[in-house]
């Protein structure tokens, strides 16, 4: 079976709402060990992902600014200009993507929209790396096998 993004996206995704402060998305983000929260609309009924907030969102717009993080809220500082990708998306179609929009991460939607993940630079470097390590034996087990048959 080839690798899409959707066996390769992280399912359990950590939530925030645009409400929810710069100060407890901080602390989602240790308590879940994730570097982004995607913000979600409560009000739809399908938890729609209206923009997505990073650790670095938080840095530079708040506390670079020494701004005070429980005044300031994940709606404040969110990116809402999503990118987001289909679950049955190829890998080397999910990179050209990051590397068009200039991204870590990507939003992964099912058919009919819904989050059903997220997948990272790193989770698509770690699966790539393990598929060319593959490539590269393959290549060098192809060239003993001639030689031995050389012989």
């Amino acid at each position: 079976m080839a690798a899409t993004l959707g066996t390769i996206a992280t399912a359990i995704v950590v939530t925030a709402t645009p409400e929810t402060t710069a100060a407890h998305a901080a602390h989602l983000m240790r308590e879940h060990h994730v570097g982004a929260l995607i913000v979600v609309d409560l009000e739809s009924e399908s938890g729609e992902a209206v923009g997505i907030v990073t650790d670095r969102d938080l840095v530079l717009a708040v506390m670079a600014e020494e701004l005070d993080p429980s005044l300031f809220t994940v709606g404040d500082v969110m990116s809402v200009d999503l990118v987001t990708a289909p679950e049955d998306a190829d890998l080397l179609d999910a990179v050209a993507l990051l590397g068009q929009h200039q991204l870590r991460r990507l939003i992964v939607c099912d058919a009919a929209g819904r989050l059903t993940g997220i997948a990272t630079l790193e989770d698509l470097l770690v699966v790539l790396a393990r598929q060319f390590g593959t490539l590269a034996a393959a290549l060098g087990s192809a060239r003993d096998r001639e030689r031995r048959q050389r012989r």
